[in-house]
């Protein structure tokens, strides 16, 4: 579910989100829904993660923190 976590420190940490035990599955399913992925095994989500960093750090930052304030 997460395999991509500990890449995402950074990034995380951008759009000011502390990863819980907690709170894990409800960020896996925020990402999940930015890049368009609710099914698939964890490195296809990690894939179209990093593609869409590379692209656009800034806008994928702003869509997590945007996506995770309106959960």
């Amino acid at each position: 579910m997460t395999c991509y976590f500990r890449h995402l420190k950074e990034v995380l940490s951008k759009a000011r989100i502390e990863v819980t035990k907690e709170n894990r599955r409800e960020i896996d399913v925020v990402i999940r829904n930015i890049v368009g992925l609710k099914f698939g095994n964890c490195p296809d989500v990690w894939r179209e993660v990093k593609k869409r960093i590379i692209e656009d750090e800034a806008d994928f930052v702003s869509k997590l923190k945007d996506m995770w304030s309106k959960r």
